[in-house]
């Protein structure tokens, strides 16, 4: 009995020591399909060597095909198609449930990756879903692969990329020992990468594993000089990256981030990878004419919603850097007005409201929570701007700006802005309140004093639709009021305003510099889609009052405004004509028009439920309750009414 047992013993050892395993092919074949989930083949021989510590394995014509789901995706041929992979493996770390391979040598392997618009990819063995943890491999010692071929699609980032992959125990012409070549495109643009390193020999798990990557994708260029911090692990990952392209809305195709409108920028960063979290510290570059710098994070645990939590600062802002912000630009830039009543073709054509749209799938695609500080600000006009400051919040399609912080040496202005895409149509709410703005510090001297002095006080608060700057204006309801309750004027700007050539020029051009008081100044504006008419208009000096009315229509940029002032003593020469301001918002038109009217409207919107929607204090103030008064007994504001017969502006001077 014994002697019959140690037979069939030995008959089963020598069988199995046979290297030739062909017989075994549908068997290995049939168990790898149902852990990978997807049909496998072994078309070469299987060879096979259990007695050793390292038993290895090698297999011919090995195919991989595509999962379940792969036919209804349009997916043609296989996953992998590989001429030969060897694989070697240490047999004592196997009894404690680790797998440690010595070698593993993969030759002419052709892979065709692929993912679907809905996030399925077909390198996830299982069920096809994506998985929560990067890449992890067991530790290689030694691995090679040998002229590689490698296709990957991308269906929603519209993604493709074709290039080679190999793997070598030694760099030989020129090219490192590791080296990942390709091209494609991303999202219709142009795309090549370059990752190379050393060669992978004798690789240790806790020593890291240095590369070097290039990335570019239509303008923007990534480069990396990173370490896998413990080889063959994806999800360890640290390196040095700099980053730049023509804007930075444009990373959103390569990381799935939603940055916001930028000019040219040139970044660099230090990058680290935990897992699915990835921290951006020392950051340090430019963006447009701005320095930035800060850290940021990017937690991407939860699936398909990247959470980006940031801290950036500029120590200089160039203030231009804004407005591409919101998709301005050199188009958006406005002109000096002009003494001249009819606005040019040219004007017209240029908006000053951007239409750039704001894309609402990338807004609803991910989340943030990011401040960001400018400590002074360069500026390209008189606008004395010295601090900026914002916090962005995004969740869930989401985005509010609160607080709005823009500082001057004198004044402030703060508030919130909000831009709901959560649903089909875009809402937009803005409430900005501009507080202690000393007018002054905006005007340039004239003779050596400011023509104007005094401070400044005003609220807008509005909501309108639409995914871009200038459809949210064209379509938006609410109120804008400026309030100057006091200051003092240049006596001969006073006097112009009045239309009394005589003692107006004759002051300016003598250089006199008497001042008389601003008693109150008061313009609000109601709005209603996207039309801004003003009500009540009032501008009262110690020489002359001034009232107005018109519209500024946000929908075509159009300007309608009429001004007309009645002295408070008699003048011996007076042009009794409106000073009018046409044109284009871009550009406007500044003249007289002795074809219109200044009259008496409708009912008014009484003055003191008008001052509280800027501050309770300003119904107090004793001037502008004059002024109230006055409104009451006229009854009504001033508004712009047309001649019976058109007649053609004249230019200031020469009426």
């Amino acid at each position: 009995m014994l002697a019959a047992v140690v037979l069939v013993l030995g008959v089963i050892i020598l069988f199995l020591a046979q290297p030739n395993w062909n017989w075994a092919r549908p068997m290995v074949a049939s168990i790898a399909s149902g852990r990978l989930y997807r049909p496998v083949h072994i078309d070469g021989n299987l060879r096979v060597h259990l007695f050793s510590f390292a038993p290895s394995a090698t297999i011919g014509g090995l195919r991989i095909g595509q999962p379940d789901w792969g036919a209804s995706a349009g997916l043609k041929g296989n996953l992998a198609e590989i001429d030969t992979v060897a694989v070697t493996a240490e047999l004592m770390p196997v009894f404690i449930g680790r797998i440690v391979l010595p070698r593993l040598q993969i030759d002419r392997p052709n892979l065709i990756l692929y993912s679907d618009k809905t996030g399925r990819a077909n390198w996830n063995f299982g069920d096809g879903k994506a998985k929560s943890q990067p890449a992890k491999l067991p530790p290689i010692k030694d691995f090679i692969i040998n002229d590689g071929k490698l296709t990957v699609t991308h269906a929603k980032s519209r993604f493709n990329f074709t290039g080679t992959i190999n793997a070598h125990e030694k760099a030989a012409g020129g090219r490192q020992a590791f080296d990942l070549t390709g091209d494609g495109k991303l999202n219709g643009r142009a795309f090549d990468l370059s990752a190379t390193g050393g060669p992978l020999l004798n690789v240790r798990t806790h020593v890291p594993y240095p590369f070097d990557m290039v990335v570019r994708a239509g303008d923007t260029r990534v480069t990396a000089k990173g370490r896998v911090l413990h080889p063959f692990n994806l999800g360890q990952i640290d390196g040095a990256v700099t980053v730049s392209g023509r804007n930075l809305a444009d990373l959103y195709d390569l990381t799935g981030l939603t940055l916001p409108n930028t000019p040219a920028y040139k970044i660099a960063a230090q990058v680290t990878r935990n897992a699915l979290i990835y921290d951006v510290k020392a950051i340090k570059g430019r963006v447009g004419g701005s320095d930035l710098e800060g850290t940021m994070k990017v937690d991407t645990r939860t699936k398909g919603r990247p959470y980006l939590t940031g801290d950036l600062r500029s120590r200089r802002l160039d203030f231009k850097d804004l407005g591409s912000l919101f998709g301005a630009t050199s188009a958006n830039t406005p002109q000096k007005a002009e003494l001249s009543a009819a606005p040019t073709a040219a004007a017209v054509a240029r908006r000053l409201l951007p239409d750039a749209t704001l894309d609402i799938e990338r807004v609803r695609n991910m989340d943030a929570k990011v401040r960001y500080r400018a400590m002074s600000v360069k500026t390209h006009s008189d606008m004395p701007l010295r601090e900026v400051s914002l916090n962005v919040n995004l969740d869930h399609g989401l985005l509010i700006l609160d607080p709005i912080d823009f500082s001057f040496p004198r004044g402030r202005l703060q508030g919130t802005a909000r831009i709901d895409a959560r649903k089909d149509v875009q809402i937009n709410t803005i409430d900005m309140r501009l507080t202690g703005l000393a007018v002054q510090d905006f005007l340039p001297t004239v003779g050596g004093s400011k023509p104007l002095e005094g401070i400044l006080n005003a609220r807008v608060r509005a909501t309108g639709t639409g995914n871009s700057v200038h459809k949210a204006a064209s379509t938006a309801d609410g109120q804008m009021t400026l309030v100057m309750p006091g200051g003092t004027i240049r006596q001969s700007f006073a006097e112009l305003m009045g239309v009394n050539a005589t003692k107006g020029v004759f002051m300016l051009l003598s250089k006199d510099r008497h001042e008389t008081d601003v008693r109150c100044a008061i313009a609000d504006f109601r709005v209603q889609n996207g039309v801004m008419r003003g009500q009540n208009i009032v501008f009262d000096t110690g020489v002359v009052r001034v009232n107005g009315s018109g519209r500024i229509n946000l929908q075509d940029e159009s300007l309608k405004l009429a001004f007309k002032g009645k002295p408070k003593k008699f003048r011996l020469i007076r042009v009794n004509v409106p000073i009018v301001v046409g044109g284009h918002l871009s550009a406007p038109k500044i003249g007289v028009d002795p074809g219109a009217a200044v009259v008496q409207g409708g009912l008014a919107v009484a003055l003191n439920t008008i001052l509280p929607f800027v501050n309770l204090d300003y119904a107090k103030n004793a001037n502008c309750a004059d002024v109230m008064s006055d409104a009451r007994e006229q009854g009504a504001p001033t508004t712009l009414k047309p001649a019976a017969k058109k007649a053609n502006p004249l230019p200031v001077g020469r009426q």
